[in-house]
């Protein structure tokens, strides 16, 4: 019998398993508005000068510093500049331009006084012809006056390669003008669930029939890293039935993942579709996750990772996450260390990933190890890592800890 492998010996096939998904990664051209989450994929330089013009950062009045040294001074109100004006304006020495908040700030003026500091004392807010406003503070060259480019200059780069396209790069392109964006091409993923005593929601569980969990969880861990779920199907314990849904998947997608049907028991679909094409099938020295697969079907790499929820999710986690995330062209989710809040026991022999919830840098572990525990699986934030050799931890030891 061939012993189990370790965990970090499969995580290296998986690795090797992906590496070709990370080799030459396409791209496409998305609008802006398309383009949230998406990772750029190379340096997007500013066409523009950003703020495009000089503008005025407050509601009040532009002047020239040097009129307003002593105040309170009484200036004639020479204009008006809403925001969007468009023809240029032109400020005439010893008198005062009322401007709104991203006006363009007339030529020859070199401060703003914010209209709290001061006050029409001749002629109304809705005609200014002939008024008088008196400034009551004195303000320095620059104030309140946003300089053409004094954010970005044409040319320097706005968003830089590699980027998880946020709402604020999104709002810093559509400041400058950018229409669309090159990002990395999101890889297709097809997500095969199995077993027959699957069924979801929208059909009352029966007896000896569970939630497909798996292919929810799967979904969700996929888009989370950066990938996109092309295909996502169910199937009974029905060879022919997995096998026609199988190649659907390997036909329209760059990876396969499939829950269930690897163990050493009867009905295990997987193992008997993909065995004779190929896969192999592997015991892995952890706690939950041991039944592992890996396969190259058709050049497309596919991964069987065990059914009970917990285990598929902790199977991704370990396995599938930090590759897949490269893949995208996402940086890995560093590993931490943590003290163990109370003393933990572990199985000689298999490397434990207990669930856990981080406080203050203190972990402490939530309920069992049981691969059927979801419920306690959805309360904890980080996974245990305890080495194989370990028997047994203390409190207050470090642990390492995987964020969730």
């Amino acid at each position: 019998m061939t012993p189990p492998r370790s965990a970090d010996e499969h995580a290296e096939t998986v690795a090797r398993l992906l590496a070709p998904l990370t080799a030459e990664p396409a791209v496409e051209s998305l609008p802006l508005a398309a383009a949230s989450g998406r990772i750029s994929a190379g340096d997007i330089r500013s066409e523009v000068d950003l703020p495009l013009f000089r503008n005025s950062q407050m509601d009040g009045f532009a002047v020239r510093a040097a009129d307003i040294r002593r105040t309170p001074v009484a200036l004639e109100v020479a204009g008006d500049i809403p925001a969007g004006h468009e023809t240029p304006v032109a400020h005439t020495p010893g008198t005062a331009i009322r401007i709104m908040t991203g006006a363009p700030v007339p030529a020859g003026a070199d401060a703003v006084v914010p209209v709290e500091d001061t006050e029409l004392i001749l002629g109304r807010d809705d005609d200014l012809a002939g008024a008088i406003v008196e400034i009551r503070r004195s303000r320095e060259r620059g104030e309140y006056v946003r300089e053409r480019g004094s954010d970005l200059r044409r040319g320097e780069v706005l968003v830089p390669a590699g980027t998880r396209l946020a709402p604020r790069h999104l709002a810093a392109l559509a400041a400058a003008g950018v229409e669309s964006v090159l990002v990395r091409s999101r890889l297709k993923v097809g997500i095969l669930t199995t077993g027959s005593e699957l069924t979801t929601p929208e059909s009352p569980a029966r007896f000896g029939q569970v939630f497909d969990a798996n292919g929810v969880a799967l979904a969700a861990l996929v888009e989370e890293a950066g990938a996109s779920v092309a295909v996502r199907r169910t199937s009974d314990d029905d060879p022919a039935t997995f096998a026609r849904l199988f190649d659907e998947a390997v036909a329209s997608c760059d990876l396969v993942i499939t829950s269930g049907g690897i163990s050493k028991g009867a009905y295990e679909v997987v193992r008997e579709v993909l065995a004779p094409r190929g896969a192999e099938v592997t015991t892995v020295a952890m706690q939950p996750g041991g039944p592992q697969a890996t396969a190259v079907v058709d050049g497309v790499p596919v991964l069987c990772f065990p059914g009970n929820p917990v285990s598929t999710q902790i199977s991704f986690t370990v396995f599938l996450r930090a590759p897949l995330r490269a893949a995208s062209g996402l940086d890995p989710l560093p590993l931490s260390t943590a003290r163990l809040a109370e003393p933990v026991r572990s199985v000689p022999g298999k490397r434990q990933f207990l669930r856990g919830r981080l406080t203050d840098g203190e972990v402490s572990p939530v309920a069992g190890p049981g691969s059927h525990l979801v419920a306690a699986m959805a309360r904890a934030d980080v996974l245990l890592d305890i080495p194989a050799h370990v028997e047994s931890v203390d409190a207050g030891s470090d642990v390492t800890v995987w964020t969730l």
